[in-house]
């Protein structure tokens, strides 16, 4: 397999630890281990009871279980606890895919969630997410693109970078739609935590045998550094990807599957006040978008903790972002990274005060390069 250059994740190397603001992150303000120790009661004592032994391929049986717990009605058969949702979007991919299937992906995408199915050799399909409609994916686009001969559908409800989501009715025609032609439903539901004006919508891996559903607690839970993410799908699907990970990562680490556990185990500890912190932050950037809508403009994102603004035209974004991390030493990531150069993900999930000085130094370049013009 021969792969893309990954251009987030390239973009991220170069300035994510080069700058001293970030606003161009997907995910809620980290958490420090102090922290998680408190929220969750964590005594010493239980850190210093854990044995550095091998876990289980398909992960330790009781984070498995508490998992279970939270999305598949307790059966922990569905359940594969991953080294972040990177590494269950590769399995998922390399297990599943063959050269030539026909893959159906969302237009702006993460891209590893469409480059590793290119890699395979499969063939791509875009399911357009049009600015001039919120980037509200249009389920009618399903009549000329799914077909008998598509093998996999893959999408990311509430949307990163855009934040759009469905709800649960169209959420159900979706897996509808997918089983009408047999094709995977590949689901990542990374912000399904993180909604503003509606219900977070439901795990929808009981609905079809034939979806396959992601998760991670690099986003909503704030924790990208302890690497652990999750894959829901039926016991028949999972035992594919068994195989791969003995070429790869064997299992997880017994540290790391413990303090997961102990989230799963309480996620609103974590999640409602990152959440509360986030609704706060959208806020407030949709209140500075409005002062500078003379060059800059987006929709409310109604998940996750990203937008997706549009710049004028005639700017070349990608040198703004440049500039903004390398004399303003503010993180911003440019469109190009999702096949849309006249955008940027713009990320509210930091602190308000990372927020706002990341805003302020972001409204400074920008009047002073329109003033040149």
């Amino acid at each position: 397999m021969k792969f893309e250059q990954a251009l987030l994740e390239d973009w991220m190397r170069k300035y994510y630890f080069e700058v001293d603001f970030d606003i161009g992150s997907s995910g809620v303000e980290d958490f420090s281990m102090a922290e998680i120790r408190g929220l969750l009661g964590i005594d010493l004592e239980e850190l210093d009871d854990i044995v550095f032994h091998d876990s289980e391929t398909l992960g330790g049986s009781t984070v498995r279980q508490s998992l279970a717990n939270l999305y598949t009605g307790g059966d922990s058969q569905r359940v594969m606890v991953t080294h972040g949702s990177t590494e269950a979007n590769f399995l998922i991919m390399t297990g599943l895919l063959e050269a030539g299937d026909e893959v159906l992906v969302l237009d702006p995408f993460y891209q590893q969630l469409y480059a590793v199915a290119a890699a395979v050799g499969c063939q791509l399909k875009r399911w357009p997410m049009r600015s001039e409609n919120g980037f509200q994916p249009d389920l009618a686009d399903l009549d000329h693109l799914l077909t008998p001969n598509t093998k996999m559908v893959v999408v990311n409800f509430p949307h990163n970078p855009t934040g759009a989501t469905l709800d649960a009715a169209e959420q159900q025609e979706l897996i509808g739609r997918c089983r009408e032609v047999g094709a995977y439903l590949v689901w990542d539901g990374a912000f399904t935590e993180l909604v503003y004006d509606q219900p977070k919508l439901p795990e929808p891996v009981l609905e079809y045998e034939r979806v396959i559903s992601m998760g991670t607690m690099s986003k909503a839970y704030g924790l990208p550094g302890l690497r652990v993410g999750w894959c829901l799908a039926a016991p028949e699907v999972l035992e594919k990807f068994v195989l791969l990970r003995d070429y790869t990562l064997l299992h997880l680490s017994p540290l790391v599957e413990f303090v997961a556990r102990k989230v799963f185990e309480n996620p609103d500890k974590l999640l409602a006040p990152r959440r509360e912190q986030a609704r706060q932050n959208r806020a407030v950037l949709d209140s500075w978008i409005s002062e500078h809508r003379d060059w800059i403009q987006w929709t409310l994102p109604r998940g996750g903790v990203s937008g997706f603004p549009r710049f004028p035209e005639e700017l070349d974004v990608e040198a703004l972002c440049h500039k903004l991390a390398l004399e303003y030493r503010v993180l911003l990531v440019p469109g190009i990274c999702f096949r849309h150069p006249s955008h940027v993900r713009l990320g509210f999930g930091g602190s308000r005060k990372n927020l706002e000085g990341g805003l302020e130094r972001l409204a400074t370049m920008m009047d002073r390069e329109l003033a040149k013009a």
